[in-house]
């Protein structure tokens, strides 16, 4: 690995620029996995007075005019050259936590619908905004052999903080931790994007060779590829998966002391080393095997854990489950984030990277995560049973596990029939 390089030839200018990228993600990552997807949902609910309907919509909404914001940005960053231009990304990436960390103060504020709409309507536009500039710096920062790496090393930071801290899912709690840790990093943002220093110039230049993604050499991958919109379809029914079977089951009692949201810091502790020690693992595959067997392995690991729950809601709804049924779901998200985190650079060149990791983490993130969240709330407010409702997410899971590689197969029995026709 090349971090191991740095170290050893106290190279500290690439070294910093590596791990301050590696922070800087894992801190947006929990950003939004928290307060975004779970404090809006409080903040919604409980303090606005909104029903789960309603919370449903406007995150059905966020996440469609995120993606817009998104899609728009990247393009704007790949046509304009901006993806070469660090100190820029730098500025723009300044303007973007400047104004979330204004959102999050006055997130526990809002007490009328009407205010709740806008400001979901006014935080897309940093979120989506900031999908093709945070990813797009990776060319700046991180080499490609190296990206597993990162990407398994951020999704455990991410997961590891969210599993132990905070304690209960509440707005107010959210807004006042998450904007005491976005302060220093304005200022520190603000200090590299509008001061000339040397360390910006010399980390500005290293796009050059970071560029081309892993599935970039020697061609580069076009977004109308079929792998790369193979790609798109399968991460957003990962994604889709996840959040429309974790939000009703960390919501069941039964569960609660066996999630995120356990009163046991011995079991938060259990699920957070759990979600490092899974996405270390997904790294190393990520690096060392095809993208295939990932997406096969996290297919089964959703298919697998949902049948448990399932069959623990029909055997023995009020008995505790064993911590081997959360385990299995953490494995899962932590294969699926790293690999998320990785494969869109990876498929992007510096023409292409704002395009690629808008449309790969719009679509496949943001959009899937938050349809699925409305949809969940929806299926709890129409009072659809949590078993039915797993019933249903397991059924996509082993759906999505059984058609991979059918289409796997389908798609080489056409290359070769083409070859057989051309000879």
């Amino acid at each position: 690995m090349r971090l191991f390089e740095l170290i050893s030839r106290r190279s500290w200018v690439p070294l910093g620029g590596y791990l301050a990228y590696v922070l800087a993600l894992a801190a947006g990552y929990y950003y939004n996995l928290t307060f975004i997807q779970l404090g809006l949902i409080d903040l919604g609910t409980r303090l606005v007075g909104m029903s789960s309907a309603a919370v449903s919509a406007a995150m059905a909404a966020l996440a469609l005019s995120t993606l817009a914001v998104a899609v728009v940005t990247g393009v704007v960053m790949d046509r304009r050259g901006w993806n070469k231009n660090l100190r820029l990304k730098l500025r723009l990436l300044f303007a973007i936590t400047f104004s979330q960390l204004v959102l999050t103060l006055v997130a526990p504020r809002i007490e009328a619908p009407s205010l709740f709409i806008a400001w979901v309507m006014v935080c897309s536009i940093p979120l989506g905004a900031g999908i093709p500039v945070m990813f797009g710096s990776m060319i700046d920062f991180i080499p490609v052999r190296d990206r597993g790496f990162v990407a398994a090393v951020v999704a455990g930071l991410a997961f590891f903080v969210a599993a132990l801290y905070p304690a209960e899912w509440r707005i107010e709690e959210f807004s006042v931790v998450v904007a005491a840790a976005m302060a220093p990093a304005v200022a520190a943002l603000g200090f590299l994007a509008f001061k000339r220093l040397t360390f910006v110039d010399e980390l500005s230049r290293q796009h050059v060779e970071f560029g081309p993604g892993r599935f970039c050499r020697p061609h580069p991958v076009r977004t109308t590829d079929f792998t790369f919109l193979a790609l798109i379809v399968l991460m957003f029914g990962i994604f889709f998966i996840d959040s429309l079977g974790f939000l009703r089951i960390i919501e069941a009692p039964v569960y609660m002391y066996s999630s995120w949201q356990s009163p046991d810091m011995a079991v938060r502790l259990f699920i957070a080393t759990t979600h490092m020690v899974a996405a270390l693992m997904a790294g190393v595959l990520y690096t060392n095997f095809s993208r295939r067997w990932i997406f096969l392995w996290v297919f089964g690991l959703f298919a697998f854990t949902h049948l448990m729950y399932t069959f623990h809601l029909r055997t023995g709804p009020d008995v505790v489950p064993p911590l081997v049924m959360p385990m299995f779901y953490v494995v899962a998200v932590s294969f699926y984030t790293t690999l998320n985190f990785a494969v869109w650079p990876d498929h992007s060149t510096a023409d292409t990277i704002g395009t690629h990791t808008a449309l790969g983490v719009g679509v496949a993130g943001w959009l899937a995560s938050f349809l699925s969240t409305a949809l969940a709330l929806y299926s709890e407010s129409a009072g659809l049973s949590l078993l039915s409702h797993l019933t249903y997410v397991n059924a996509l899971a082993l759906l999505l596990l059984l058609a991979l590689p059918l289409a796997l197969y389908v798609r080489r029995m056409v290359a070769l029939a083409r070859v057989s026709g051309a000879v």
